[in-house]
C-alpha cells in the first residue's frame, strides 16, 4: 500500500535546495505525510544516493517514528534519540543523522523512502541502513518515496 509522502521544499524530482547539502547549511529538509496504513505502528525512513561513484551512499537513517506525526520538521538535530521514541542511525559517513547532498561531480538523484511499519523495532540508535532494511523484513504495511536531485557546481 503507498502512503501520501513529499517535501514543501523541493518536488518530485526537482533540485533540492542548497541549504539541505553541504554547500549550505546541510541541515535536513521538511517531510510531511498522511493517509498511513490501518495498524501503522511506527515509520522508518532511509535517504540514499543510487548515483555514488562508489555505489549507494546513504545520507540519512531515522526508525521508531512515531505514527502520530504526520511529518519530520527542518532540520532535525544529529542526536541518537529524541523523547518521542524516534531513533536515528548511520549514515555512510558512520555518523549519526542527516547529511545532506554532496555529490563529487555531475547532478545525483537523492530518495526519501517512508515506511509504515507494523511495530516498532528492536534496534538500539545507530543502526545502519543494512540492519534497518533486514529488522523491516515482513513488517512494511506501506511506503511512499520522494526523490530530488542536486548538481555538484
Amino acid at each position: 500500500m503507498n502512503l501520501t509522502f513529499s517535501s514543501p521544499a523541493f518536488g518530485y524530482g526537482q533540485s533540492i535546495p542548497a541549504v539541505y547539502s553541504c554547500k549550505g547549511k546541510d541541515i535536513s529538509p521538511p517531510l510531511q505525510w498522511s493517509d498511513l496504513p490501518q495498524g501503522t505502528k511506527a515509520l522508518a525512513l532511509i535517504m540514499e544516493d543510487p548515483d555514488a561513484p562508489m555505489g549507494t551512499w546513504v545520507h540519512w537513517v531515522i526508525y521508531n517514528i512515531p505514527p502520530t506525526r504526520s511529518g519530520l520538521e527542518e532540520a532535525i538535530p544529529p542526536q541518537e534519540r529524541f523523547p518521542d521514541g524516534m531513533l536515528q542511525g548511520k549514515n555512510s559517513w558512520r555518523r549519526i543523522g542527516y547529511g545532506g547532498p554532496c555529490p563529487p561531480s555531475g547532478t545525483h538523484r537523492y530518495f526519501f523512502r517512508l515506511y509504515a511499519l507494523d511495530r516498532s523495532l528492536p534496534l538500539a540508535p545507530g543502526a545502519t541502513r543494512e540492519e534497518l532494511l533486514k529488522a523491516m523484513q515482513g513488517h512494511i504495511l506501506g511506503q511512499g518515496e520522494w526523490m530530488g536531485t542536486f548538481a555538484a557546481r
